[in-house]
């Protein structure tokens, strides 16, 4: 479903949804239902009889936005909603919007990964555990898309939906081993985005061309291969972790399998040394790259990657509960998901409140006034 139009109101969008209740069961409007689950989504609420609760609790402050002429629906009621909303419809709702409000990706980065909804599977069912596969906007914080993985399926199929709906222009896409495949690449590139793909195993003869150029020129301290360097030190809490960046450039060096990919300009070999006390580890990574030769530009993408786990995944288990959730029925499971992501991102746009998404979250449950601030960023 592509919807026609691209502004930052949300309720233009979610107008475009189609309700999936038979006509004489639609006592309580979609759109009511709608806003109650987010409004509720954003002031802590985590399950049906919470939400049913918080609008019973609320409903004069809800009436400020729409009519509720039926008052509010019973949590049955949201959850038999919830459940059979056309998902795919509503995740391209959610990344419509979103291209109304981030409108420019110009040299942003933006990470790419999955995560599990641990307690979303049905044994009974044969269902197995949700995957769902987000776009992340690192400077931002913000969701910028997300897409289901299928079942019989894995993140190499989802990643390039997810991709083809996304606006990416100028961006520098992030994506560990399980993405670093041609096709991603080239949809990438296509997209008039950059990339940055984690080497590993799974593609053998790009990883050994790779790890045996660097590990050589390691040998004789980088005398005979032409790279651009870089490094950081941090030193906070008692950790000091030094990062440092080597890039060569693909086409000065014999790469039969590098040149194969779409856009690639670059392999690079990022190495992490980490001391706490007397204790020193190391870990060596490996990348391929649409960049050019800025070895601080890609250390800088190769650190931001893992905002996506601090900032999304972490927050979303931790203060949203995401993984405790045993809503598992039809598409309730993925259809929540949209719903926290949208509220993550309204509570993270929010300027008015220096504080964490917990905070925030209390915050909008007690003060009708600043969960209406928080509202008011939907249009």
């Amino acid at each position: 479903m592509l919807l026609p139009v691209i502004t930052p109101n949300l309720f233009e969008h979610l107008e475009e949804l189609s309700d999936p209740r038979v006509d004489r069961h639609k006592i309580y409007p979609l759109q009511e239902i709608l806003f109650l689950v987010i409004s509720a989504v954003i002031s802590g609420c985590e399950g049906w009889k919470e939400i049913k609760d918080f609008g019973d609790a609320k409903l004069v402050w809800l009436r400020r936005f729409l009519p509720y002429e039926s008052g509010i629906p019973v949590d049955d009621t949201i959850a038999r909603v919830m459940r059979r909303l056309n998902t795919k419809a509503f995740q391209q709702v959610f990344i419509s919007w979103m291209k109304g409000v981030h409108k420019a990706t110009e040299g942003k980065v933006i990470p790419i990964d999955g995560k599990t909804l641990r307690r979303s599977h049905n044994k009974k069912l044969g269902q197995s555990a949700i995957h769902m596969v987000s776009a992340f906007c690192a400077e931002n914080g913000v969701v910028l898309g997300q897409e289901k993985v299928d079942d019989k399926s894995n993140e190499i199929t989802a990643i390039p939906d997810l991709l083809s709906v996304l606006e990416l222009k100028g961006g520098i896409v992030t994506i560990d081993a399980m993405g670093c495949q041609k096709a991603i690449a080239q949809k990438i590139v296509d997209k008039k985005a950059d990339y940055v793909l984690a080497i590993k195993e799974n593609q053998k003869g790009l990883f050994e061309e790779t790890k045996d150029l660097f590990e050589q020129a390691q040998k004789t301290n980088f005398k005979h291969v032409k790279t651009n360097y870089h490094s950081t030190l941090d030193n906070e809490h008692g950790r000091i972790e030094k990062r440092e960046c080597w890039v060569a450039d693909i086409k000065s060096q014999y790469f039969s399998f590098a040149q194969k990919w779409a856009g690639a300009q670059h392999i690079a070999m990022v190495k992490s040394t980490v001391t706490r006390g007397e204790k020193t580890s190391c870990e060596v990574r490996f990348f391929i790259t649409s960049l050019l030769m800025c070895a601080t530009t890609i250390l800088g993408a190769v650190r931001a990657h893992w905002s996506i786990e601090n900032s999304l995944h972490w927050v979303l288990d931790v203060t949203f509960r995401e993984d405790e959730s045993r809503i598992r029925t039809e598409d309730s499971a993925q259809n929540l998901a949209v719903m926290r992501h949208i509220a993550l991102n309204i509570l993270r746009s929010d300027k008015t409140k220096k504080a964490s998404i917990k905070r925030k979250r209390l915050m909008a449950i007690l003060d009708d006034e600043y969960r209406e601030t928080l509202i008011r960023q939907l249009n």
